[in-house]
């Protein structure tokens, strides 16, 4: 029997995760039943909610359990199917374990057409991130013509995209990131009209300059000092979105708070969590619209790809210590066409 081999959560980190946190295994590879479909992984994704599946704790995701394989969005090629709708050499996307190969329902599989653009982006601007940034800044932020609208994590994978979004939609928009050259990429390259390097820059003094009309709309990734400093200039009947808070996943201890609910009274501001799973009937307008931004230059993309599914836990640590530009990926193989 062929072998494949698939990470697996080795133990519950305490605080930010390290290497020691994942084991790689070597294991028979599956085979598919009735209805079913072996995949192999292409690119796979590595995305800042994973941490909170590392804890044992609920959440909306469900937790790990150590010793079992993690699971994660990617993009394979089929196999072997027993689904009347797959064959051999499509190309598909889903939710699949931490493997070289992996058995998945086929039912649970999408299409993904490598006509649209590069079959990686069907985890990044033409999937979950790019869908996720949809629904989040056109339902949630709301944004219109004249607005201010301010994102954080803005040169990640769901901020890059829904900062442009904003953007087209006639909104100014300001980013923060945390370096030079990303800030530099939101401003030349993405059209954000101003940009913030929080690793540099006192966050309430520039955040201030950079909207001196105020905040009309918040996309907010990250939580904690950048919210601090948005949290001041709300105006009347601004709207947030919160969709991560990446800065307090590794936090042993969760802050106490909020404290600042008072400026939602005299802003009439609204506050609204979400998740991307709130829209699985809509994906299709989100990637219709999506594809076509893409195609016309109007939405603009990075990947940052790392290559060997051996470095798959470095390429999701990574992500915690902003390293990526845009969406970050493993490269697993390499596509068939």
């Amino acid at each position: 029997m062929e072998e494949t081999r698939q990470w697996r959560l080795a133990s519950r980190p305490v605080g930010e995760p390290s290497r020691d946190d994942f084991e790689l295994v070597t294991v028979d590879r599956p085979e598919p039943g009735p209805g079913e479909v072996l995949v192999k992984t292409l690119y796979q994704s590595v995305d800042p909610y994973m941490r909170g599946r590392m804890r044992d704790a609920e959440s909306y995701a469900e937790p790990w359990d150590v010793g079992d394989p993690m699971q994660a969005g990617i993009v394979g090629q089929v196999v072997e199917s027993n689904h009347d709708e797959f064959e051999a050499g499509d190309v598909v996307t889903g939710t699949l374990l931490w493997a070289e190969h992996a058995v998945a329902d086929g039912d649970e599989l999408r299409p993904v057409d490598p006509d649209r653009g590069p079959v990686s982006t069907a985890l990044g601007v033409l999937g979950m991130p790019g869908v996720t940034a949809y629904f989040g800044m056109l339902d949630v932020a709301d944004p219109t013509p004249g607005d201010t609208v301010v994102v954080s994590a803005a040169a990640g994978a769901v901020g890059s995209v829904a900062g442009q979004l904003a953007r087209l939609n006639g909104a100014r928009v300001v980013g923060t990131a945390g370096s030079d050259a990303k800030v530099e990429w939101l401003t030349d390259e993405l059209g954000f009209d101003a940009a913030v390097n929080y690793e540099t820059e006192d966050l309430s003094a520039a955040m201030a300059e950079a909207c001196p009309d105020g905040i009309d709309g918040y996309f907010d990734n990250v939580g904690g000092p950048i919210t601090d400093a948005v949290w001041p200039l709300l105006n009347v009947r601004s709207r947030v979105a919160v969709c991560g808070q990446i800065s307090l996943y590794n936090a042993t201890e969760v802050p106490t708070g909020p404290r600042k609910l008072g400026k939602l009274v005299e802003s009439r501001a609204r506050v609204e969590g979400f998740l991307v799973s709130d829209y699985d009937g809509r994906w299709g307008e989100a990637l219709d619209r999506l594809s076509t931004f893409v195609r016309e230059d109007e939405i603009r993309y990075r990947e940052t790809a790392v290559e060997g599914f051996e470095n798959a836990p470095d390429a999701f640590l990574g992500l915690f210590e902003g390293e990526n530009v845009g969406k970050q990926l493993v490269q697993v193989a390499e596509y068939e066409s």
